[in-house]
């Protein structure tokens, strides 16, 4: 499975659209970026595709009145996001603006699911060390 690296200027674009919560958490991912909230991603970028977590209403208007487009490896998209339309990628203040409108719903959906707890580290499987 190939993994589309993002430029510096998909990386910039996608922390531009963030709303300005410093509990927003952006951290790489497999060589492209999440954001999360309470442990939760609510948006990521693959390659130059920003995909949303949405609730089912919002996800169905947003696929009804946009060209959106698959979110994850095209062999195994990732269940619940969807892409934001690629037109989007271009540069423009009013892509801008309707790009932040949707990662804003997406926030705000995640934000009202229960924190995701830790995982905890795997116990060592060294073996006990003998006299």
């Amino acid at each position: 499975m190939q993994m589309p690296k993002p430029s510096d200027a998909d990386k910039e674009r996608f922390r531009t659209v963030m709303p300005a919560d410093p509990e927003v958490v952006v951290k790489p991912m497999f060589g492209n970026l999440g954001a999360f909230i309470k442990g939760n991603m609510f948006a990521g970028l693959f390659g130059p595709t920003i995909g949303v977590r949405l609730s089912d209403a919002d996800r169905a208007e947003l696929e009804a009145s946009e060209r959106t487009v698959l979110f994850g490896p095209e062999e195994r998209p990732m269940g619940g996001y969807v892409g934001l339309p690629e037109i989007w990628n271009a540069e423009g203040d009013g892509d801008v603006a309707r790009a932040k409108a949707w990662v804003a719903r997406a926030y705000s959906y995640v934000a009202t699911l229960p924190p995701k707890e830790p995982k905890h580290p795997k116990a060592s499987r060294a073996r006990p060390a003998t006299d």
